[in-house]
């Protein structure tokens, strides 16, 4: 194969980008998946932020469903947890599903300036309460009716903005969960809200193929990011590392927003 049906099948893959745009998007999820292994979380919420300032937001969801589908899926372990675990926050998970397809199927795949402005404010408020906010304790019977509403709203912010980390953190924080169920509980969430954001996309159209195939070639930059990122977090103080990603994150909400209402 020469170097011209190599760049023609990337830009294939790649849905309508050129092969220049490969590099850039390509550092995005070394970034996430840097954030990833230093915090334990961030990769779909940093890639969204960074993504959707230079395409749409469909296409930046699209693009992050198989990395943080693999990267989540590993953050699922351990096996011999996963059982109870389900048992305790599976009704969360029926929530998520169930807000996401109905969102998707209301109001179609995130795009124009209203996603923008969404996914701005769904940064801004992520960060602010995780910075600012005072931890909630959900008593243990609230639970069977409060998870799947947290799910459904969640689900629904998902299909709107491709972040599914508002309100579920936030939730999943307040069930006093130990630090290693806390990490396996959001890899559960994320898993979910992952696989049923694709089946949202793929309803509206927005999930091909090859979309499929430049989601998959964002794998390694993600797994090669969030490697260095675990090797850094020895080093690192990751409360620090964390504030400074919150603060980043809440400036790329803010402009998000801003450009939606003033494009």
């Amino acid at each position: 194969m020469n170097s011209l049906e190599s760049s023609t099948m990337l830009t294939e893959m790649l849905d309508g980008f050129t092969l220049q745009s490969f590099l850039p998007v390509a550092a995005v999820f070394v970034l996430a998946g840097l954030v990833k292994g230093v915090v334990g979380l961030g990769l779909p919420t940093i890639s969204m932020a960074l993504l959707s300032i230079f395409m749409a937001p469909a296409q930046a969801a699209a693009l992050l469903v198989i990395p943080s589908l693999v990267t989540n899926v590993w953050q699922t372990r351990p096996v011999h947890a996963l059982g109870p675990m389900l048992r305790r926050i599976g009704g969360m998970q029926a929530g998520v599903a169930a807000g996401t397809l109905a969102g998707a199927a209301l109001l179609g795949a995130p795009a124009g300036a209203w996603a923008a402005v969404s996914l701005g404010v769904a940064l801004i408020a992520y960060s602010a309460w995780t910075l600012f906010g005072k931890p909630l304790a959900v008593p243990p019977r609230a639970e069977k009716w409060m998870g799947p509403l947290v799910g459904a709203v969640t689900g629904f912010i998902t299909a709107v903005t491709g972040v599914f980390v508002v309100p579920a953190v936030p939730y999943l924080q307040s069930l006093g969960l130990a630090r290693d169920a806390l990490i396996q509980a959001m890899g559960v969430s994320f898993t979910v809200s992952t696989v049923a954001l694709a089946v949202g996309l793929w309803m509206n159209d927005s999930y091909s193929f090859s979309a499929a195939s430049a989601s998959l070639l964002m794998l390694l930059p993600a797994l090669i990011g969030m490697g260095a990122g675990q090797r850094l977090r020895q080093s690192l103080a990751p409360a620090v590392f964390r504030r400074c990603f919150l603060i980043s994150l809440a400036i790329v909400g803010i402009y998000l927003a801003i450009k939606g209402l003033w494009p």
